[in-house]
């Protein structure tokens, strides 16, 4: 006895402390990814260099100018200039919706998104007509630059001078009426100008360091449009022909010529500029440019130092290994063009439909989650067939499956087709069954959690995949973004963007059910932080302010995984555990130098020095426009009220759900945080949310008709049986699934 003491005596001392030293294990590994979430978004990729300087710049325009316009025979100079040149497809998004003429030309000019008044509305934009003095032989007033000029800085969000790029040169030179537009001084006055190219050109383009021509607008179809592509492709015949020797050629199609958004053309060749493709840091896409890194461009190629305050745009650079063939780049299955035309026509369609279906689903699914309630007394309605059930089930799953088998879609030519939207549905439809049969066959099905999670995984998975292989299905897909309208080129959208933060905080909820309560914490910090790695890096989804949604979400989700609610020091430390983490990389990505910080270092730099007000009022602007345009709206708001109903109704079983599983209702909390920082940041509104919603509501009222009906189960008292109104506690076992 006396040697037993002895034994306890030792060992207690060292039960408490092995106990301490185990309960902050969780932490230490918390605190470890927290670090290396950091780290991975403060690796960034070096800043591209301009890849060759030239002496005289020209810049030659054409309104409407699309690629599927050129020829190696209808338009000879203009195929040469592209074979030999660098390419990419042209984003002409300006301070208007739609870019006519005068707002592409003026745009060009500043640098930055501007806009010309208009007078008229229709489907067809005016030309570029601007009222121009010739006071003299030599250069040129625009009368009413002056007032153009104020009305971008009173009326219009961007802050943009129209005239910045002139003032950044010695001498511009301007054919055309759209050129003097884009060469025109700020208070009007156009250095040399003459109304079009002459025939004899030699001597000219080497009067200034940079000259403008208009080449002609491109409208209508058929003959008509061949003829003016013809026509602008001989005038760029005399300028080839005259360019002086280390000279820059710039071909852009500066605007669109119809109430509608296209790509245009981008052609730059010259030393350094000879193949590839054109890119710039403001797309970080290979391919892909807007028409305010044009003026940047200009700069950078004479030597010149960019006003940064002025222009909107980066500088423009070359990415190699583009095929040598002209057609192969940009034509056929890859022309972008035709795709962002379809993309635009069959989303609209998609998420409307989505929205109907997905609305019918709830109400469709109310009436049996009222009977699948166990109602006390003798007498009740009776539980709900299970045929009905397991119908409801598989809608249920595919509805959650919907915009992840869109994604999926989206890796096929369907916009090639001359039914587009038939195409593309019947294509996601397929991918929707073969998800839904992977969920519906799976050896767990019958397990309660095994639908949320399952679906919460694939959706997870898809986006994740495609992020990891350049965001490839996003760019112009249904359920991704569009070139042209100028918002996104590369990583994860607000669609993705949610679909990606709903799947992977129900998985890590589904997930952490499964460990003890100590843990559950570790288990959503480890997926949360690999998502903040994925939303944020530049290499991947390239979304810092996405990144910091994902944080404040995850940190929320963390924070009350392990049961109970959302308390205030639950709260304080999860608010500080995620502002640390976001105020470090908003410290290192500050450190850079402003051409290489991302948005986030921009916009806090301009918090900062008090010139954050234009940004704030064009996301105060994006965010009323998302939320009244968008169906994901809908899809959000008919979220939220299922969710409500099945919370707040005796008939709903989503109390009884969280009270089970706590980390459910953590990753549902987490949810709701990201995705509505993200969309007010981003000032896409309810975008981000409604994408989540359409994922994860679906499967989460499942998981709470699976819960309602294995609380109806009970032992059958010896003598008694169901009354035809009381309850129908025949054993189901599609209804008594396990965890």
């Amino acid at each position: 006895m006396k040697s037993l003491d002895r034994l306890r005596r030792v060992r207690r001392p060292s039960t408490p402390a092995g106990r301490g030293v185990a309960r902050w294990i969780p932490y230490l590994v918390v605190a470890l990814v927290a670090v290396a979430s950091l780290a991975g978004l403060a690796i960034r990729p070096d800043s591209d260099t301009n890849p060759g300087s030239a002496d005289y710049v020209i810049m030659a325009g054409s309104a409407g100018l699309r690629w599927d316009d050129l020829d190696p025979q209808r338009t000879p100079t203009l195929w040469a200039e592209a074979t030999k040149g660098s390419i990419g497809w042209l984003s002409v998004r300006s301070a208007m919706r739609v870019t006519c003429p005068s707002d592409g030309w003026l745009t060009l000019g500043a640098g930055n998104y501007a806009a010309w008044p208009r007078h008229t509305t229709g489907s067809v934009c005016e030309p570029a007509e601007p009222a121009i003095t010739q006071p003299d032989d030599i250069g040129a007033n625009l009368t009413e630059q002056r007032s153009v000029v104020q009305n971008n800085q009173d009326l219009l969000p961007y802050g943009a001078v129209p005239g910045a790029l002139a003032e950044s040169v010695r001498c511009t030179y301007a054919f055309g009426p759209g050129a003097a537009m884009a060469a025109a001084r700020p208070f009007g006055r156009v250095d040399k100008y003459k109304p079009s190219l002459p025939a004899d050109t030699r001597g000219l383009l080497s009067e200034c360091n940079l000259s403008i021509i208009d080449l002609g607008a491109v409208t209508g179809t058929g003959e008509q449009r061949r003829q003016q592509v013809q026509a602008a492709d001989a005038t760029l015949a005399r300028v080839v022909a005259a360019r002086p020797q280390r000279s820059l050629l710039i071909v852009a199609g500066v605007s669109d010529t119809e109430r509608s958004n296209r790509l245009h053309v981008a052609i730059a060749e010259g030393e350094g500029w000879n193949g590839g493709w054109l890119t710039s840091a403001g797309t970080g896409r290979e391919g892909y440019l807007q028409l305010i890194d044009l003026a940047p461009t200009v700069l950078t190629a004479l030597g010149k130092p960019s006003p940064e305050k002025l222009f909107a745009g980066r500088s423009v650079t070359v990415v190699e290994e583009r095929p040598a063939d002209v057609s192969e780049a940009m034509l056929g299955v890859h022309n972008a063009d035709q795709r962002s035309v379809a993309q635009n026509a069959v989303a609209e369609i998609f998420f409307t439909v989505l929205a109907g279906l997905q609305i019918l689903l709830f109400l469709l699914a109310i009436p049996v989650l009222v009977r699948a309630r166990r109602h006390t007394g003798p007498r009740g309605p009776s539980l709900p067939p299970g045929r009905v059930v397991a119908v409801l089930e598989l809608a249920l799953i595919a509805g959650a499956l919907a915009i992840p088998a869109a994604l999926l879609a989206d890796a096929t030519p369907w916009w090639r087709n001359s039914h587009p939207a038939w195409v593309f549905g019947t294509v996601t439809g397929v991918f929707i069954a073969v998800g839904t049969a992977f969920v519906r066959f799976a050896p767990r099905y019958r397990r309660r959690l095994w639908p949320l999670g399952a679906a919460a995984g694939i959706a997870a998975v898809v986006v994740g995949f495609d992020l990891l292989t350049g965001a490839q299905l996003q760019l112009n897909g249904v359920a991704g973004y569009s070139a042209v309208h100028g918002g996104r080129y590369a990583g994860v959208g607000g669609v993705g963007l949610g679909v990606f933060v709903a799947g992977l905080l129900v998985l890590a909820g589904s997930l952490a059910q499964w460990i003890t309560r100590q843990w559950r914490p570790v288990v959503v910090v480890i997926l949360g932080g690999i998502g903040v790695v994925m939303v944020g890096s530049p290499y991947l989804g390239a979304d810092p302010v996405g990144a910091i949604a994902v944080t404040a979400g995850v940190c929320v989700a963390a924070a009350i995984t392990t049961g109970g609610w959302l308390t205030f020091p639950r709260f304080a430390w999860a608010a500080l555990a995620g502002l640390g983490l976001t105020i470090g990389f908003a410290l290192l990505d500050m450190r850079r130098p402003a051409t290489d910080q991302s948005i986030l270092g921009r916009v806090l730099t301009e918090l900062l020095n008090g010139t954050a007000g234009p940004a704030m009022q064009r996301n105060a602007a994006a965010n009323g426009q998302a939320l009244l345009d968008s169906p994901l709206t809908i899809l959000a708001v008919a979220g939220v009220l299922m969710l409500a109903f099945c919370q707040f109704s005796p008939w709903g079983g989503l109390n009884r759900l969280f009270g089970l599983h706590p980390a459910l209702r953590a990753a549902g909390a987490g949810i709701t945080v990201a995705t509505l920082i993200a969309g007010v940041l981003n000032g896409s509104a309810l975008t981000v949310a409604g994408a989540a919603a359409a994922t994860a509501v679906p499967t989460a009222v499942l998981t709470a008709l699976r819960v309602l009906l294995h609380a109806a189960d009970r032992t059958r008292p010896e003598g008694e049986t169901d009354g035809p109104g009381g309850p129908l506690m025949r054993e189901d076992p599609s209804l008594t699934g396990r965890v």
